[in-house]
C-alpha cells in the first residue's frame, strides 16, 4: 500500500522541467554488466567555462544514475550539499549556485533527483533519499570532503531528503532549511498527527538533528505557509537565529539583500565553531551512516539504527528556548491551490505553463508543491 501511495504522490508532487534545461555529453556508456559508480561528464546548454565547475554521473543504491555538479572555491572552508526545490534542475539553478559559491566562499555540490534533468529513473520520495545519499558519498569519497565540513542545504521539497539525511548523520557541520514543510500532507491540511501515508515527515525528523540549524522562510509564502518554518524552528535541538523575510514569497527569497547577508553571517559563525561530533568507526564516515533500504514512505515512524552520538548538550546559538519535541502540530493552514510555474530553459526555450491539477486527486494525496528560483544571477540583489 505504501508503494501505491508513493507512486500517486510522485505524480502529483514532483514537477521536473520538461524538457530538461541542459544536456549531458561524456564518455561512451560502459559495456553491458559493468557498473560505473562515478564518471565525469560535460553539461551542455549552461555557461560552464571554468575549471572550478565539474559534473559527474553517480550511481544510487536504487540503481538510478543522477547528475551532480561540483563548484570549487579556493577560499572555501565548508561545502554545501544543496537539494533544490521543485520545477527546477541544474540548468535552472546554475546561476544561483555560482553566485552562492562566489559570494559565500563555499564549495557547492548540487544534484538532480531521479527523473529530474538528465538523471535517470522516476521521481519519488524514496528515490530522493537514495539520491542525496549518493551525492553525499560522492562528496566524501570522490572529492575528499570531510563530513564535518559539510553543510546540508535544502529548499522546499529539498528539505525532505535534507532532513532525512541530517537525522541519520552525526558528523555534518550544519543544516540550512529554506521554505521548509512540516510534511507533505500538512501543506494542505492542519492534521494533528502524522499519518502513515504522509510523505516527507520533517516534523518527526528534525528533533533527531544534532547540529546547528538555520531556517529561512518568507512571511508571505503562499505555497508553504511560514508557520511550517516557525514550528520546525521551535523543534530544533540547536537553533541559529532564523530569517523571516517580511515580504518574501516562496520563490523569490534570494532576491532580498538580507538573504545572502544572513547566509554569510551563518557560514562565518559555523566556520568559527569547533565541531563536537561523535567518533565514527569508518574513516570516510559514509557506509555505516546509512540505514538499510526503506520499504515504504512511513519508515520515519519506525525506530532508526543510527550511529551513536554525544548526548551532551551544547550551547544554543540563539536566545530561543527549547520546547519538548512535539509529535504533531495543530497549526491551521489554509487550503492551497496548485502553483503552476514556468522556467526558461537553458537553451533559451521557455517551458509552457502547466495546467492546474485535478484538485480532487490532490486532496487524495495531500501535496501540491511547486518551487522555482531565479536562474539569472543579475537579478540577485546583495551587497558585497
Amino acid at each position: 500500500m505504501g508503494g501505491v501511495t508513493s507512486n500517486m504522490a510522485a505524480k502529483l508532487a514532483f514537477f521536473p522541467p520538461d524538457p530538461p534545461t541542459y544536456g549531458v555529453s561524456g564518455p561512451p556508456e560502459a559495456a553491458e554488466g559493468v557498473v560505473v559508480p562515478s564518471q565525469k561528464v560535460v553539461l551542455t546548454g549552461v555557461p560552464i567555462g571554468s575549471e572550478e565547475v565539474e559534473a559527474r554521473r553517480v550511481l544510487t543504491s536504487r540503481g538510478n544514475e543522477i547528475v551532480v555538479m561540483y563548484i570549487r572555491n579556493k577560499k572555501a572552508k565548508v561545502t554545501f550539499l544543496h537539494s533544490h526545490g521543485n520545477a527546477a534542475d541544474l540548468g535552472v539553478m546554475y546561476g544561483l549556485f555560482v553566485a552562492l559559491s562566489n559570494h559565500l566562499r563555499v564549495n557547492l555540490l548540487a544534484y538532480d533527483y531521479s527523473g529530474y534533468g538528465r538523471s535517470s529513473g522516476k521521481p519519488s520520495e524514496e528515490n530522493t533519499y537514495a539520491d542525496i545519499e549518493a551525492a553525499y558519498k560522492c562528496l566524501v569519497e570522490t572529492y575528499g570532503v570531510k563530513p564535518e565540513s559539510i553543510i546540508l542545504f535544502g529548499q522546499s521539497v529539498g528539505t525532505g531528503p535534507t532532513l532525512d539525511l541530517a537525522a541519520r548523520l552525526t558528523c555534518v557541520r550544519a543544516v540550512i532549511l529554506q521554505s521548509p514543510l512540516l510534511s507533505g500532507l500538512r501543506v494542505m491540511y492542519p492534521v494533528k498527527h502524522t499519518l502513515w501515508f504522509d510523505i516527507y515527515k520533517n516534523v518527526d525528523k528534525i528533533t533527531r538533528v544534532r547540529c546547528p540549524v538555520l531556517i529561512i522562510h518568507g512571511k508571505k509564502d503562499d505555497t508553504i505557509d511560514c508557520s511550517h518554518g516557525k514550528q520546525l524552528y521551535e523543534l530544533c535541538q540547536q537553533k541559529y537565529e532564523p530569517l523571516w523575510i517580511e515580504d518574501g514569497n516562496h520563490c523569490d527569497l534570494e532576491t532580498y539583500p538580507e538573504y545572502l547577508k544572513h547566509l554569510e553571517n551563518f557560514v562565518k559563525a559555523i566556520e568559527m565553531m569547533t565541531p563536537d561530533f561523535a567518533k565514527t568507526e569508518a574513516s570516510t564516515g559514509t557506509l555505516e551512516l546509512f540505514e538499510k533500504a526503506r520499504t515504504s514512505s512511513d519508515r520515519s515512524d519506525i525506530s532508526r539504527k543510527v550511529v551513536s552520538f554525544d548526548r551532551r548538550e551544547r550551547g544554543r546559538m540563539s536566545t530561543g528556548y527549547r520546547e519538548r519535541p512535539r509529535h504533531s502540530t495543530d497549526g491551521r493552514h489554509r487550503m492551497r491551490k496548485s502553483v503552476d510555474l514556468c522556467e526558461n530553459s537553458g537553451d533559451g526555450v521557455a517551458n509552457k505553463p502547466r495546467k492546474s491539477i485535478d484538485r480532487f486527486m490532490i486532496r487524495a494525496v495531500g501535496l501540491c508543491n511547486v518551487d522555482c528560483l531565479t536562474e539569472d544571477p543579475s537579478k540577485l540583489k546583495y551587497k558585497n
